[in-house]
């Protein structure tokens, strides 16, 4: 078992309208076209100890009442009608400042760089491992500057 596995991972959420905290288990989405990657990925983030749902297209989840309760969003690049980077314009468009964490299976550096240059939080080449994600993930949440995290 990956030592990522066995750490525990407890957020808090600053509330904005009080200052006190709240603790809460934070969501983080899959959004991929890839099946295997929607049926994998979401049981290794419940492991990690975070909720998880998955979608196989940017549209899904925009329609869904998943996007303002989003704490992360895990992004496959490339997918039909609506691709990855085009799910993040859109999002900013819409003034939601969600954490995104770009994968890919192709090495592209000018799509990196664009990602990274519109704010994503970072970009996980496929297959990464479970210690990378999860640091990705670490990281994308302190980024935010909403959360905090204790027990990593």
């Amino acid at each position: 078992m990956d030592a990522a596995q066995t750490m525990t991972h407890s957020f808090a959420m600053k509330s904005y309208e009080d200052g006190s905290r709240h603790v809460r288990q934070l969501l983080s989405v899959v959004v991929d076209d890839d099946e295997s990657v929607r049926e994998s990925l979401p049981d290794l983030l419940r492991e990690f100890g975070f909720a998880a749902r998955a979608f196989s297209s940017a549209q899904e989840f925009l329609s869904s009442d998943c996007v303002d309760e989003t704490s992360c969003l895990i992004l496959d690049i490339a997918m039909p009608n609506m691709s990855g980077p085009e799910l993040q314009l859109e999002l900013k468009h819409r003034g939601k400042s969600i954490p995104i964490i770009f994968i890919t299976g192709r090495k592209d550096e000018t799509i990196r760089a664009q990602v990274l240059k519109q704010g994503a939080s970072g970009f996980l080449l496929k297959p990464f491992s479970e210690t990378v994600l999860l640091a990705a993930i670490k990281t994308a949440l302190q980024t935010n500057g909403d959360y905090v995290a204790r027990g990593i």
